[in-house]
């Protein structure tokens, strides 16, 4: 090991290490080196700063596959705040839902659309280092049909040409995926959560546009007839998927189409209520679908669909804090802690391909991960509640 500073060696001694990849959990020593593991098993203690975590349980770091950065969660009218503020305040308020994610456990997230490319703006400073959080992929403004859902923060277009182009306008700003709004939506006065928007050969234009620079495509797809355009023009995430029929659930195994159910956006709507201060158009819709919500997730789970956690966080009352709530609504449904814990590691980097150096804990991979006190496994609650450390590159989280 020539050359290796020793004193950059930090053992983390006797926890339960639970690695994301969905192997029984293993009382075990975690060795890191700088940002990376090292070795995860029986480890010699020699030459390396040790951490006694006896008790504790260590899991990956959360990766969320569904934030809005820029939108102010805490409001019960996301939208409305964003449209009445100006652009720096927006700013201002991303750099603090970036420390927010990052001090919840979440190390990675994919943000799904922002304002005027607030978002691709933060995920520069924070790889140049001018912020501290998680790292990040952006989508710059979401693809919507002129009046359709989001496009007050999206790029509206209608039309192969023009959702071609608008695609072609989010690669040159920076964009890591292109995101398409499939179908109407909670949150947009209206729409309908139901009713499809851009149609298959417009979904088809930009998923292209997107595989041509080697991009992913995300579509938040609601209603029966916009999840398949999406599933059948190439998607590679399902966001949302309310309505879901066996047919398009055969289409996205057949596919590897991930999903991304974000139950806790419609719950948080339905929950909060007029009462909270959320617009009476999106409480009645949000009330409307969660029941077909809940069965589109366990019928797309029991089949075998790749799920991956996401939260919509920055929507009305769903806070950046409250990944882990997410994980707690889908073992509601019969998810067992384990398979929600892989949908939050190695199944979200699979998403945003990211697997080759997270989501998962072993040897050769960033050292992104989180110290529990209590078992997830046992009750995943404790992701919400037992956290005492939060791990990126190797460093704990201050």
């Amino acid at each position: 090991m020539g050359g290796v500073n020793l004193s950059e060696r930090i053992l983390f001694k006797g926890a339960e290490i639970i690695d994301g990849t969905g192997s029984a959990a293993v009382k075990a020593n975690l060795l890191i080196e700088g940002e990376k593991i090292l070795e995860i098993g029986n480890v010699n203690t020699d030459n390396a700063k040790c951490v006694d975590v006896n008790g504790k349980f260590i899991m990956p770091g959360m990766i969320n596959a569904h934030v809005h950065i820029c939108l102010d969660g805490d409001s019960p009218d996301s939208f409305g705040v964003i449209a009445a503020e100006s652009s720096n305040t927006t700013a201002i308020r991303s750099v603090n839902n970036l420390q927010r994610l990052l001090r919840s456990g979440v190390t990675w997230f994919r943000d799904m659309g922002g304002r005027d490319y607030a978002d691709i703006d933060l995920r520069n400073a924070r790889s140049q280092g001018l912020v501290a959080g998680p790292q990040f992929i952006a989508a710059g403004k979401l693809l919507a049909m002129t009046g359709g859902h989001g496009w007050s923060i999206g790029r509206e277009c209608d039309g192969v040409d023009e959702v071609r182009k608008a695609a072609r306008e989010q690669l040159k700003a920076g964009a890591d995926f292109i995101k398409i709004m499939a179908t109407g939506g909670i949150l947009t006065p209206g729409t309908e959560p139901g009713a499809p928007q851009l149609g298959f050969e417009e979904i088809q234009a930009a998923v292209e546009e997107a595989n041509k620079a080697g991009k992913k495509t995300a579509a938040h797809a609601q209603g029966t007839t916009g999840i398949m355009n999406a599933v059948r023009a190439g998607i590679d995430s399902v966001e949302h998927g309310i309505f879901l029929t066996k047919e398009i659930i055969e289409e996205m195994l057949k596919r590897g189409t991930y999903l991304v159910p974000t139950l806790i956006a419609p719950h948080a709507i339905y929950q909060g209520g007029i009462a909270a201060g959320i617009p009476a158009f999106a409480v009645d819709k949000a009330g409307k679908i969660l029941q077909a919500h809940k069965d589109s997730f366990i019928m797309a789970y029991k089949a075998g669909v790749n799920i991956a956690m996401g939260t919509d966080a920055g929507t009305p009352l769903n806070k950046m804090e409250m990944s882990a709530y997410e994980l707690e609504l889908m073992t509601g449904l019969g998810m067992t802690s384990m398979d929600a814990i892989v949908s939050a590691t190695r199944n979200s980097s699979q998403l945003l391909g990211i697997d080759a150096h997270y989501g998962t804990l072993e040897k050769g991979k960033f050292a992104d991960f989180l110290v529990l006190n209590a078992d997830p496994l046992a009750d995943i609650k404790a992701v919400q509640h037992s956290i005492t450390g939060v791990y990126q590159h190797g460093k704990m989280v201050e």
